[in-house]
């Protein structure tokens, strides 16, 4: 009877375990059910189940904070809170990456607006404030927010570069972000547009980009001028060109290639064209000028002056003047010259009928040759006085009554187109004017070509042959030999070239320096200038002079490297000679170390090295 008592006891124990076990595994698996259809519904599925017993648990990575306590809160709305076992983790939030700071600024005659993001500012020193002074008490809109984020490399100086941009430029809009500037401004002439665009990419601070969109009104051009040459050679040039149209311009400019060999044709379009048939016109009267062979075309207005070649035979001159005559548009008329053989003396010697006139690069002017009598010599020499300076003038011509009797105003036009020229020279004959010579200015053949065909009338017989030198152009603010070693040498005061110990290796931060050094090499291409290499006093004295040259070496490669034209720069290597400090103490040493660029002036450059070829290799 006891056994059959145990037994029962162990059969009910063994039931009771296996229906727990199998009411726990049904319990689990439908909780993991519930649960994992409850997620789905939620879109949740990246969430993990497993399920212990009565335990849920959840795993996996939710992607923040509060998606994971959506997760619970759904579980828990299916199973008892209670139950439910938080394992999930949560994605690291990702840093916030700073703003792009950024500025637009605005200038018109109603003042000032500015509008962006920007780095928090001292006070007193915002934009603003700073701009206060160039509103001259117009409103200033300040829409501009900060954000408490680091300042980006190139931020503030180029912020500095444009509000300074801004104060020069009273019609504008600036964009400035830390790597770019976009400036949009209206200039008064042409010149004032080429002047701002060269000073403005001079000042523009290293590692940003300036992108530049000036614009310029229409000069009006008066009187509206042509002048075209053509050689026997069938070598074409203008001295003048104006349009009144990109489409006029186009067309000229064919017709000018059609005639003969001609580089780098350009043409000014301008207001003041005395008809619509302008083209036209100068189509027909290029076209007469090739069928003569050669010879020269002057337009003024609506007046033409057609100059043959001495070489032209008189049935073929007939012939084309009364063709072209006829074909010109109505409005327009023409004026022919056959002329004799000129020979330019150039002297104003005693044989030579003709006035000349020089100008030397230090603005020294001579006035040789004849004029009809004193008080003609007084005009001219007051008008030149006038023009050049009383004590840049020198007078020494000779009357001659049997001068022509528009000799006087011939002289005075040859002495204003004169001053537009930095060097050169003026001869007047009686049917010839003569101008050569070097200019600063783009446009001063046409300027002189105008001049002339104004101020001379029907004989317009001239010719002009002026080179424009861009080293002499002052709207590009080129830097003068003296300001071009100062701004180097203040560049290395501010931020020294320095090298491996022991070593011409230039080290990386110095490249920077040599960047900027490069910039300004660039504008003073024909200056003289030496590199010169110092070293401090330890170590023999033989060691530090072929150090100090091998460095100096280092310094012309790596301006050749960035494209310095380095044939007029040499490079000197001085040793331990010339301290600038004491060599007892390291600060002394360390100063001592140096580069040095110095102006060869025609002596030093005498009792200096021939500078190297562009193609040879510096010494290492």
């Amino acid at each position: 009877m006891r056994l059959k008592t145990i037994a029962a006891f162990c059969s009910a124990a063994v039931l009771s375990v296996g229906g727990a076990w199998l009411a726990a595994g049904w319990i689990e698996a439908r909780s993991a059910e519930v649960v994992n259809s409850k997620l789905i519904d939620g879109q949740h599925d990246w969430t993990s189940v497993t399920t212990d017993g009565l335990l849920v648990a959840l795993g996996g990575e939710a992607p923040d904070e509060a998606t994971r306590f959506r997760v619970v809160s759904a579980v828990g709305t299916v199973v008892d809170p209670d139950r439910i076992v938080d394992n999930m983790d949560v994605k690291p939030r990702e840093r916030i990456e700073a703003p792009r700071f950024s500025v637009e600024m605005l200038r018109n005659g109603e003042g000032v607006s500015l509008i962006g993001l920007i780095p928090p500012m001292d006070e007193g020193e915002g934009i603003a404030a700073q701009l206060g002074d160039i509103a001259k008490g117009a409103q200033i809109t300040d829409l501009l927010e900060t954000a408490n984020y680091p300042v980006p490399e190139n931020w503030v100086e180029a912020l500095e570069f444009s509000i300074e941009a801004l104060r020069d430029l009273e019609r504008s809009k600036i964009s400035v972000s830390a790597s770019q500037v976009e400036i949009t401004a209206i200039s008064d002439s042409p010149e004032s547009k080429r002047r701002i665009e060269a000073q403005l990419a001079r000042n523009v601070p290293s590692g940003v980009r300036l992108v530049l969109d000036i614009s310029a009104p229409r000069p009006v051009i008066t009187p509206f001028t042509l002048r075209f040459t053509l050689d026997a050679e069938g070598q074409a040039s203008f001295d003048a060109c104006s349009a009144d149209t990109e489409d006029s311009k186009t067309r000229i400019l064919r017709a000018a290639s059609l005639t003969g060999t001609i580089e780098s044709p350009d043409c000014a379009i301008g207001l003041g064209v005395p008809s619509p048939n302008w083209t036209k016109a100068v189509e027909v009267a290029m076209a007469g000028l090739k069928d003569m062979g050669g010879g020269s075309l002057t337009f003024s207005d609506a007046d033409i002056t057609m100059v043959a070649l001495d070489t032209t035979s008189q049935g073929t001159f007939d012939r084309v003047v009364g063709e072209v005559d006829a074909a010109l548009p109505d409005v327009f008329s023409m004026h022919a010259v056959l002329p004799e053989k000129v020979v330019v003396d150039g002297t104003g010697a005693e044989a030579a009928i003709e006035f000349v006139a020089t100008r030397s690069p230090e603005g020294l002017v001579q006035l040789r040759g004849r004029l009809p009598d004193d008080s003609t010599e007084q005009i001219v020499g007051s008008f030149a006085r006038a023009q050049f300076g009383t004590a840049n003038v020198y007078l020494a011509t000779r009357d001659d009554s049997s001068l022509p009797q528009n000799w006087s105003v011939r002289v005075l036009a040859a002495l204003e187109a004169l001053g537009s020229l930095e060097s050169g020279s003026a001869v007047v004959q009686k049917d010839y004017v003569e101008i050569r010579g070097v200019s600063g200015e783009k446009t001063a053949s046409d300027t002189i070509s105008r001049t002339l065909a104004d101020k001379l009338g029907e004989a317009e017989n001239f010719e002009v042959n002026v080179r424009y030198d861009v080293m002499l152009d002052t709207t590009l603010n080129i830097p003068t030999p003296e300001e071009c070693v100062s701004r180097i040498n203040q560049i290395l005061n501010a931020s020294k070239i320095v090298f491996e110990p022991s070593s011409s290796e230039i080290t990386e931060d110095a490249g920077r320096t040599i960047d900027k050094i490069a910039e300004i090499a660039k504008q003073c291409e024909r200056v003289r200038m030496e590199i010169g290499g110092y070293t401090d006093s330890q170590g023999r004295e033989e060691m530090n002079a072929a150090l100090s040259q091998k460095r100096a070496d280092a310094v012309r490669a790596a301006l050749q490297g960035r494209r310095v034209l380095t044939g007029s720069i040499t490079a000197k290597g001085y040793g331990e000679t010339d301290p600038i400090a004491d060599n007892d103490t390291a600060e002394g040493r360390e100063a001592n170390r140096r580069i040095e660029f110095k102006l060869l002036t025609d002596a030093r450059a005498a009792a200096t090295d021939k500078p190297e070829a562009e193609t040879e290799t510096p010494s290492e």
